[in-house]
């Protein structure tokens, strides 16, 4: 099979034009030429007069050896790369199952690989499953009456169900895991396009029912999913993992925990401090979600073509470093989407982001967050992250109102320093509501200044950024772990052994993919010890 990359063709092409355009580039026959597989799509929207699709294309096609040879001059044709995933060795899988605390990709992708390998594992799930759980988040949106235990941040999917599902990542995948991941999503009802489009994504209606498939199959293959179970404690002997104390009154006999926590799992991250695991704050960011209409983003990006039914909602990417020292940058940019509630404590409020798979919600939004460093947090104790949170969580809780409404304000009032009264053209989507006010007063000085200046300059990135009527809701917190759970070598903590930090909330991650990679990652090293012993 060949593979020919950089194959550009106007982004409304007919569905003959592709098929044209390999049998040109190889200068064979309609008859020579077997199966042509799409590996990547992407649209190029640089020059906004000549918006084109570029494709990379795996195909077969007889006498690969001699086509080579004829084609040696061109750099855009070569033999396709073997990019499978290899399942690891099961081996015996000896010894007592391992335990899965967590159910979001890290924790899923981790588990399926081991009940795969044949070794049983045991996820644990201080939420609920996810129908459950969507009638209790929207409880929260509708009335705000928040479940701390089965919310945006925790419950079956973990935070990444309700979100725009992206599926992005700088990951070099030479061991074939996303393409494994892709494919395993794909199987559990993913829409087909995400195993080629370059920002493949999902969509929160879809990965309700994907998370659910894939709690199926681990339990089809000899795996354990016990939900509304949280782990309280640990048994640790002579530096070594013991047993998993649970909040059900059981301990589980286990050598094996692989900690898929999440980045909100605040009191556990304090049981395993206390319990001696080490861990080390690390950077974060801290901002607020910003609301443009979808179309106003569309023009920016497509010119003349905007709305045409070929293009998907556009989005951006954009970072602005300041004079003052700090960066603000956007992130998880959710077009056609809402801004959501997903605060998982009482008395706090905390912003996200989520988009359906049809991206079709009048407004676009993205978090825009200044980076926090641990000099920042006000103390050196490695929970210093999570109080820094906290603080401004609060904060945004009673300048809101103290009833989950959270703090919004126009972009242009916010820019001019003084408190907004009503809305303009945008209407903010975050439910249950939102409380005009001057968001200065629930944010840290520093990151209120960085917003001021990164806001304008964006406005020369992306035309329109730093449009008045545009809204500002705070606060966006958890963006990531505010601190990272030490492991080694062996993906095993450094202070007890048979412990392996996983994912976003152990700081080793940061997005569905990367998680669910560093779920396999971790996963391969399990078995590795286990068939090893």
């Amino acid at each position: 099979m060949l593979r020919i990359r950089e194959i550009a063709l106007p982004f409304d092409h007919t569905p003959d034009a592709l098929t044209e355009a390999v049998l040109q580039k190889l200068g064979v026959s309609a008859m020579e030429l077997g199966a042509v597989r799409i590996v990547r799509k992407s649209i190029d929207a640089r020059k906004k007069h000549r918006i084109q699709a570029v494709y990379i294309v795996d195909v077969e096609v007889g006498n690969e050896a001699d086509l080579l040879q004829r084609l040696a001059h061109d750099p855009h044709i070569e033999r396709s790369p073997q990019s499978e995933y290899t399942m690891p060795s099961a081996g015996a899988c000896r010894g007592a199952s391992p335990v899965v605390v967590g159910s979001g990709p890290c924790g899923l992708f981790a588990a399926l690989l081991l009940a795969e390998a044949g070794a049983r594992p045991i996820v644990i799930e201080r939420g609920r499953p996810v129908n459950a759980r969507i009638r209790d988040v929207n409880l929260f949106w509708q009335k705000g009456v928040l479940d701390p235990a089965s919310n945006v941040a925790f419950g079956e999917g973990g935070a990444g169900t309700f979100s725009d599902g992206k599926l992005t990542t700088q990951i070099k995948d030479k061991h074939g895991r996303v393409r494994k991941i892709l494919t395993e999503l794909v199987a559990a009802g993913a829409p087909e396009e995400i195993l080629y489009e370059s920002r493949p994504h999902i969509g929160t209606d879809y990965l309700v029912r994907v998370v659910k498939h894939l709690r199926e199959k681990i339990i089809s293959l000899g795996g354990q999913v016990r939900f509304e179970t949280q782990l309280t404690g640990l048994v640790i002997r002579n530096g070594a993992l013991a047993g998993a104390i649970l909040n059900t009154g059981d301990t589980l006999e286990t050598d094996t925990v692989i900690l898929a926590l999440g980045h909100s799992a605040r009191d556990t991250f304090q049981m395993l401090h206390q319990s001696g695991v080490a861990t080390e704050p690390k950077p974060l960011s801290i901002g607020v979600r910003i609301e443009h209409p979808q179309s106003l983003i569309d023009r920016a990006q497509y010119g003349r073509f905007a709305g045409h039914p070929r293009l998907a909602a556009a989005d951006y990417k954009l970072v602005h470093h300041c004079g003052n020292g700090r960066s603000a940058y956007t992130f998880c940019m959710c077009p056609g989407g809402e801004v959501i509630a997903a605060a998982s404590e009482p008395g706090g409020i905390v912003t996200n982001g989520m988009s359906r798979f049809a991206r079709s919600q009048p407004n676009a939004n993205s978090a825009l967050l200044v980076g926090i460093t641990p000099q920042d947090f006000g103390g050196s104790d490695p929970l210093a992250g999570v109080a820094f949170q906290r603080k401004w969580e609060q904060k945004a809780f009673a300048v809101g109102g103290g009833n989950y409404f959270a703090p919004a304000q126009r972009v242009g009032d916010f820019l001019a320093g003084r408190a907004s009264v009503s809305w303009g053209q945008v209407s903010p989507s975050y439910t249950p509501g939102v409380t005009p006010c001057d968001l200065a007063d629930c944010l840290p000085p520093f990151v209120a200044q960085t917003l001021r200046e990164a806001i304008a300059a964006m406005d020369k990135q992306l035309h329109g950024f730093a449009m008045p009527d545009a809204v500002m809701t705070a606060i966006e917190s958890r963006s990531s772990s505010p601190l990272r759970i030490l492991r080694d070598n062996s993906f095993q903590s450094i202070s007890v052994k048979g412990l392996y930090p996983a994912g976003e909330g152990a700081g080793y991650a940061g997005g569905i993919i990367s998680a669910a990679v560093d779920g396999l990652k971790v996963a391969e090293a399990v078995l590795r010890m286990k068939n090893d012993e």
